[in-house]
């Protein structure tokens, strides 16, 4: 399943990487907009796929963030 940014802004931390588990509601990602820190949280249970951004890297309302299979 693709993860998408909530939110315009800036990925400040990834919290996960490639091959991990993940439960549903863990955070994955936090974004950073107008100061504000906004974390991603994981919409079901699954493995990490793939991570398509990197922390600094700005992203737009509706991007995919990672994939969790």
């Amino acid at each position: 399943m693709d993860v998408p940014a909530h939110i315009t802004g800036t990925v400040w931390k990834v919290e996960v990487s490639v091959g991990q588990k993940v439960a549903a509601g863990d955070v994955l990602v936090i974004l950073e907009s107008m100061k504000m820190e906004m974390p991603v949280e994981a919409p079901g249970a699954g493995t990490v796929e793939k991570v398509l951004v990197a922390e600094g890297q700005a992203v737009d309302e509706g991007q995919i963030l990672l994939t969790i299979a």
